[in-house]
């Protein structure tokens, strides 16, 4: 695979572009950010909802859209969204203008997702590369993290010269205006097999839509697949930043530089743990297939690592009620590698349960899903954190993540149940978020 891929001329544009889109500087001081506006958690929360829940709204115009002009014009309108809403967070910090700047975020979101992926499957569906998806997958991931990495320290210094979480906003447009040149010099092959618009395609798309969604409920292997893989997704997405929280109050009690303001102890503090985090992700992302290739099957990984996520969760947020925050921040650390190694897993699970002919809408599914846990689970956990504080708030967000790892394990299917497609057939139907 490591031939292979050194080889091939796309995949140093592809890692470039998720290292560059990983450069959000605001990323690991985002609640912080919030909270030093005056935000309460539930406000942060409703915040998240509205991001994710617009997303949602927008994925089948924004899915059209890329269909009829092309995946690289697609991904063009998704940064430019992404760069509105960085202004907006930065000129106008309130409640509304935040929800506003949200929307703009989503709008990127709904561009982007699954657009790039469907990029790279078609790359190597085209080069008959496609059984290498798994381990290619996996690298393209590892380089984002890589990007989270960087992107962490660059914050970090960025917040202790400042003096500011504001100007993070303001610094995230340079990487983007790159990977923004970066992807209008994909090559055209990229773009698919374009289709004509017209006013009856986009309704036909949500009925398409519709009747696959109630269609993947036929199929009991499908469903668990997805709903396993979207409940944990969900269950992170809602609870990976309150590590921000926990490390500033830990930033703030550590005898450690106390010569500078909070702001800057806290930067130097969540800057180098978020590195750290990040820099054993991109490593977990590239050794997922090699993990998986440990336990017996496919299934049993999928679900053993369900089960150390709850445990994980469980500890850090008991942790952080009993003001342990070392030990919070080494759980949490555990759940982002367990997350980067559990993505790549679901998506070739996934592929592998659902027939070609539903392949698109089956992971559509499975984004939506993700969407609607989240935007139920992140005002819950933040009325929690107001209300009974972030540890409290943790444990109880765990307990409903260990009843949900018994109601979705899922079950590897039989040979014969089997109702995969070509490989052009996948890579041409895939459409999950990268």
């Amino acid at each position: 695979m490591g031939a292979l891929v050194k080889k091939d001329r796309m995949f140093p544009r592809f890692a470039l572009y998720g290292f560059l889109k990983n450069l959000r500087f605001f990323d690991p001081f985002i609640i912080l950010i919030f909270r030093e506006g005056g935000l309460s958690f539930l406000q942060i929360g409703v915040l998240y909802s509205i991001r994710d829940l617009a997303t949602n709204v927008l994925e089948i115009p924004t899915g059209v859209f890329a269909d009829a002009f092309g995946r690289r014009k697609s991904m063009i309108m998704a940064f430019v969204a992404y760069i509105i809403s960085f202004c907006i967070f930065y000129l106008f910090p309130s409640f509304h203008m935040y929800a506003l700047a949200m929307v703009c975020f989503a709008f990127g979101e709904a561009f982007r997702s699954g657009t790039h992926k469907a990029m790279i499957l078609e790359h190597l569906a085209l080069n008959r590369m496609d059984h290498l998806k798994l381990s290619y997958y996996g690298r393209t991931r590892a380089a984002s993290q890589l990007g989270s990495a960087v992107n962490a320290l660059i914050a970090a210094g960025l917040v202790f010269y400042t003096g500011s979480y504001r100007y993070m906003f303001l610094a995230s447009i340079v990487p983007y205006v790159l990977d923004l040149f970066n992807l209008m010099t994909y090559p055209k092959e990229l773009d698919g097999e374009l289709v004509q618009l017209d006013r009856s395609s986009f309704w036909a798309q949500i009925k398409t839509t519709t009747r696959a969604f109630f269609h993947i409920f036929g199929d009991r292997h499908a469903t668990r697949a997805m709903m396993n893989s979207a409940g944990f997704s969900a269950l992170f997405k809602a609870t990976k930043d309150y590590l921000q929280p926990i490390l500033e109050g830990l930033a703030i009690a550590l005898p450690l530089l106390v010569v500078l303001d909070d702001t800057k102890r806290a930067a130097v503090i969540v800057g180098g743990v978020y590195f750290i985090i990040y820099l054993l992700s991109s490593y977990a992302s590239r050794s997922a297939a090699g993990i998986s290739e440990r336990f017996s099957s496919p299934s049993t990984a999928i679900n053993t690592t369900f089960h150390v996520g709850t445990v994980l969760l469980l500890v850090a947020g008991a942790a952080a009620w009993q003001s342990l925050a070392p030990l919070a921040a080494a759980a949490f650390l555990a759940l982002h590698l367990l997350q980067n190694v559990r993505r790549p897993m679901n998506v070739a699970f996934i592929s592998d349960q659902i027939s070609h002919r539903v392949m698109a809408s089956g992971l559509s599914v499975e984004s939506q899903f993700t969407t609607i846990l989240a935007v139920v689970f992140a005002p819950i956990l933040g009325a929690l954190a107001d209300h009974y504080g972030v540890g409290a708030a943790l444990v109880v967000l765990g307990g409903g993540m260990f009843l949900l790892s018994w109601l979705v394990r899922v079950e590897q299917k039989s040979p014969d149940e089997n109702g995969l497609g070509s490989p052009q057939d996948i890579a041409d139907s895939v459409d999950t978020d990268f």
